[in-house]
């Protein structure tokens, strides 16, 4: 039976504007730049999550483990690629 309210989008929308407010708020508030980093750095993942799973409808197919299994691949990847510079930058020779 096909929905005549989107509801889970709605939801999806709703949640994230609170997240995109909260981001928002580091810039208003007198945050240390580490506190003001660490929120932007979890709202922005939540946020991604949020998008993949709500409006990219990862976990409507059969084969969702496959998808989110790329994506924790990717995200390994990132990680990998992202601290591995930063350890070759502060590297002393």
């Amino acid at each position: 039976m096909k929905e005549l309210f989107p509801a889970k989008q709605v939801m999806g929308f709703v949640f994230s504007l609170i997240l995109t407010a909260i981001a928002l708020a580091v810039y208003f508030l007198d945050l240390s730049f580490a506190a003001g980093l660490t929120v932007l750095i979890v709202t922005a993942f939540i946020q991604a999550l949020l998008q993949l799973v709500v409006f990219m409808h990862a976990g409507e197919t059969k084969d969702k483990w496959s998808i989110y299994g790329n994506v924790y691949f990717m995200i390994f990847i990132a990680l990998i690629t992202i601290f591995g510079t930063l350890f070759l930058f502060n590297w002393d020779m």
